[in-house]
């Protein structure tokens, strides 16, 4: 009817059915959140790319650090770069230390520490960010290696203190945490790894008289508890919040003026080539809440790896430094930017016969190439995916590599073809996934 003039929304909004569109401006472009991985696939960025052009629209990709794709983009001229160098106000970026944490004991260096105190006798506000939560990352039985895993999916079950339960957070799958090892008996179950619920925990221990609050999935599951939390937070009633990823996109707290990041290794070490990428922008993202007020800014990142270049060019707030380095890596071996990819992942209720469906999958992958395709398509597996099994199902994957959008469409409709009877009725789903942005 035309009586919107300004649509807001998450990703679908980029289907709003408006009539005289002039602009659209997707902020944080570099988000993986923008692709819908269920049912319809689709990537609402390049969806603003394509709605754009047909409608003569202005596009605004906003980002402090944009994906490689959109900067590639930029550089070859597709796409017009417009850089904003500073931040507003004038305001200075926040001082980065990055911690060698091999020769340190227990979650927080001497030096984390001492400014998380020197923070709350300046009656200053801290964020702490460790992207996993529950307490521990798994239970181990030290007697005889037991581990408890989830039935359904080829993951270790969490420890959750609150409510000493086992949970699986992929298919939400729980038991309560028993006191011996089901396997030998043994009296001696130990809390491996780390999670939020864990560092709330300690830091309440370290520090008693501050108020200590938390902020991930489990803490926000009732309707407006994430409102309430930023709330008090803005506030200045917490005066050290603990959280994972939610508590470092987009906020902006002025009297934020330490930031801890506890692990920076947690996704650096994804089997996955956007590892690297992900790493920088995450660390680039929660270095971003430091300073934002009158006080200067201070970040503190522990890691394992200090010399990686992803953690290097994140603490030198240094994009164009990351940029440089991890483009030539896609570029050695011929991931995007430089090429498209295509994943063909089957899952099913049989191990053995979604195995052997890949291994079909795989033939009739090598068979094409021979009849045409293999002038511009690489073939990559098929293996069990990196999560083997998730919700029950078991899962391979093949992935299609090549430069020519329509040649590797075309590909996959054959593929597809040929597969159908090879899946019929054997309760085996083929899921083709155009340019993901997750191959795990």
């Amino acid at each position: 009817k035309g009586e919107v003039s300004i649509v807001i929304g998450a990703r679908s909004a980029i289907f709003a059915p408006l009539q005289r569109l002039g602009i659209i401006i997707v902020d944080e472009e570099h988000d993986p959140s923008y692709k819908q991985e269920e049912k319809l696939k689709y990537h609402a960025r390049d969806l603003a790319v394509v709605r754009a052009k047909q409608v003569e629209a202005t596009l605004l990709l906003g980002s402090a650090t944009p994906s490689l794709e959109s900067y590639y983009n930029a550089e070859k001229g597709r796409f017009r770069l417009l850089h904003l160098p500073e931040r507003i106000e004038g305001k200075h970026l926040p001082r980065v230390d990055v911690l060698d944490i091999k020769k340190e004991s227990g979650l927080f260096s001497e030096k984390m520490k001492t400014a998380l105190q020197k923070n709350i006798e300046e009656k200053k506000q801290s964020l702490l960010f460790l992207n996993r939560r529950g307490f521990a990352s798994f239970i181990l039985c030290p007697d005889c290696g037991f581990t408890f895993k989830c039935p359904n999916c080829s993951v270790t079950l969490t420890y959750h203190l609150r409510d000493r339960s086992l949970q699986c957070h992929y298919c939400d799958y729980r038991i309560q945490a028993p006191a011996d090892c089901p396997q030998c008996q043994g009296h001696q179950l130990r809390r491996m790894g780390i999670g939020t619920e864990r560092l709330e925990e300690e830091i309440r221990t370290l520090f008693p008289g501050a108020h200590v609050e938390r902020m991930d999935r489990d803490t926000t599951t009732r309707k407006q508890s994430h409102h309430h939390i930023l709330k008090r937070f803005e506030s200045g009633h917490i005066d050290i919040l603990v959280g994972t990823q939610m508590i470092v996109k987009g906020h902006d707290f002025p009297k934020v003026t330490f930031v801890g990041v506890i692990s920076a290794d947690t996704s650096l070490h994804f089997p996955d080539f956007r590892s690297s990428e992900r790493t920088f922008q995450l660390l680039t993202q929660v270095a971003g809440r430091a300073g934002r007020g009158e006080s200067p800014g201070e970040v503190i990142v522990q890691t394992y790896n200090p010399d990686h270049y992803s953690i290097q060019r994140a603490k030198e707030h240094d994009f164009s430094g990351f940029y440089r380095e991890e483009i030539q890596f896609r570029k050695d071996l011929e991931y995007p930017p430089f090429s498209r990819l295509i994943n063909f992942r089957l899952s099913g209720n049989s191990e053995k016969r979604t195995k052997s469906a890949a291994e079909e999958m795989g033939k009739i992958g090598q068979a094409l190439l021979k009849k045409g395709y293999g002038k511009g398509i690489e073939i990559l597996g098929p293996s069990a995916a990196p999560f083997a099994k998730v919700r029950g199902k078991f899962r391979w994957q093949m992935l299609a590599k090549g430069k020519s959008s329509r040649f590797l469409h075309q590909f996959a409709l054959d593929l597809a073809a040929r597969m159908e009877e090879q899946t019929k009725g054997r309760g085996i789903s083929l899921d083709i996934d155009v340019d993901p942005v997750s191959i795990l």
